[in-house]
């Protein structure tokens, strides 16, 4: 049994890569756009409290 299941590779296509790949610039994309917002934010309260 265990050659067997030692014969049989889990199949990657290029497909789901692209697609994880894709998933995952757009969430280091969308945190990336929320620290730049907060920053941007934080830093246009500060400038006008002085």
């Amino acid at each position: 049994m265990a050659a067997a299941n030692k014969n049989s590779p889990k199949k990657h296509t290029d497909n789901e890569n692209e697609s994880s790949l894709r998933g995952t610039i757009v969430s280091v994309g969308f945190v990336g756009a929320v620290i730049v917002i907060m920053w941007a934010a934080i830093f246009g309260l500060y400038m006008s409290r002085i």
